[in-house]
C-alpha cells in the first residue's frame, strides 16, 4: 500500500505540470488515511493498556472470591467436625441404653439416621466447594500467568525502545546541536531534525549533512526491522509559492518522502515505514518570531513498537 502511494507522490512531482483536482484529492484521501492508521496505533496501545486493567481487576475479584470460600470450607470443616462428636455421643448414648425399652431404642436410632444423613449433606456440599475451589484456584493461577505474560511482552517492548533510543542517540551525537533532538516517551521514540540540517528553503532537496545523518539513522533501524517508523514534514505558516507543489502541505509531504527514500535505499524495510506530510498545522513553536518558525520547519521521525504479539495473547 505505502508503495503505491510512494510512486504516485513521485509521478506526480515529475510532471512539471499543474496536478488535477481528483488526483489531488485522491493523494489527500490517501494521506487522511495514513494519519487515521497513526492514530489507531495510539489508540491500539491505549486499548492494550486499559485490557491490562480489566484482566488485574478480574484477578482481583478471583483472588477475593477465592478467599471467602476458603472461610466457607473452614466453616463447614468445624460443623462437620462438631457433628462427628455429636454422632459419637449419640452412638454411645444409644450403647447405653440398648437394655432400655424397645421404644427408646428407636426413638434413638431415628436420631441417629438422621445425623448420618445430616452428615452425608455436609460431606457432599464441602465436596462440591472444594471441586468448586479447585476450578478457582486452576482460573486464577491461568490469569496470574496471563497478566505476567502480557507485563513480560510490555517490559521487553519498553526495554527494546529505549535500547534503540540509546542506539540512536549514539549514532546521532555528531549531530548534537546541529537542530536534532531524540526523545523516549509514552513508549515510542521521537527524531526530530530541524530543516536547516536536511533542506535549503524552499527545497526538499537532502543536504550533505543532513542525508548523513539519517544514513546513520537508517543503520540503525535497519537492524530493527519490527519497528514502525512513521516520517512527518512540518513546515512553518509563510505561503509556499511553487509552480510545481500547491502550498506548504505538498512541501511537508515531498520532503517527508525524500527521507523516505535515502532510509529505503540504506536497507530500511519500505513495509516498516510510513511518509506523511503535515504542513504548517503542528506547529511546536509560534510563528511569531524567527526563531520560532525556524522550530516548526521540521522533519519528525516517530518509532513505534509493534503491539502484535500483545494483541494476539490478549485475543486468546
Amino acid at each position: 500500500m505505502f508503495k503505491k502511494i510512494i510512486v504516485v507522490f513521485v509521478i506526480m512531482f515529475t510532471l512539471n505540470s499543474c496536478v488535477s483536482k481528483k488526483l489531488y484529492q485522491e493523494l489527500e484521501g490517501k494521506y487522511s488515511n495514513l494519519r487515521s492508521s497513526n492514530s489507531d496505533l495510539i489508540k491500539e496501545k491505549d486499548d492494550l493498556l486499559a485490557s491490562k486493567k480489566v484482566v488485574d481487576t478480574e484477578l482481583e475479584k478471583l483472588k477475593s472470591e477465592f478467599s471467602e470460600l476458603s472461610t466457607q470450607k473452614e466453616i463447614l470443616d468445624t460443623e462437620f467436625t462438631s457433628l462427628q462428636h455429636k454422632y459419637k455421643n449419640l452412638d454411645e448414648s444409644y450403647k447405653a441404653l440398648s437394655s432400655q425399652s424397645s421404644k427408646k431404642l428407636a426413638e434413638q436410632a431415628e436420631k441417629n439416621q438422621q445425623l448420618l444423613l445430616e452428615l452425608e449433606a455436609k460431606e457432599q456440599k464441602m465436596a462440591l466447594e472444594s471441586a468448586r475451589l479447585e476450578e478457582l484456584q486452576k482460573e486464577l493461577h491461568k490469569r496470574s500467568q496471563q497478566i505476567n505474560e502480557l507485563q513480560n511482552l510490555i517490559d521487553a517492548k519498553e526495554a527494546q525502545m529505549q535500547q534503540l533510543k540509546n542506539a540512536i542517540s549514539n549514532a546521532l551525537h555528531n549531530f548534537e546541536g546541529k537542530g536534532l533532538t531524540v526523545v523516549h516517551k509514552n513508549g515510542k521514540i521521537y527524531v526530530s531534525m530541524e530543516n536547516k540540517l536536511l533542506f535549503n528553503s524552499g527545497s526538499w532537496a537532502v543536504g550533505t549533512d543532513g542525508k548523513k545523518a539519517v544514513e546513520q539513522l537508517a543503520s540503525v533501524l535497519s537492524e530493527n526491522s519490527d519497528i514502525n517508523v512513521l516520517i512527518e514534514g512540518h513546515t512553518d505558516n509563510d505561503p509556499y509559492v511553487s509552480s510545481v507543489l500547491l502550498d506548504n502541505w505538498d512541501l511537508s509531504v515531498k520532503r517527508a518522502t525524500a527521507i523516505v527514500r535515502i532510509l529505503k535505499d540504506k536497507g530500511v524495510n519500505p513495509t516498516q515505514i510510513t511518509a506523511a506530510g503535515r504542513g504548517e498545522f503542528v506547529p511546536v513553536n509560534t510563528n511569531n518570531t524567527i526563531e520560532g518558525k525556524a522550530k516548526n520547519r521540521r522533519i519528525e521521525i516517530i518509532l513505534a513498537p509493534n503491539f502484535d504479539e500483545i494483541s494476539k495473547l490478549l485475543n486468546e
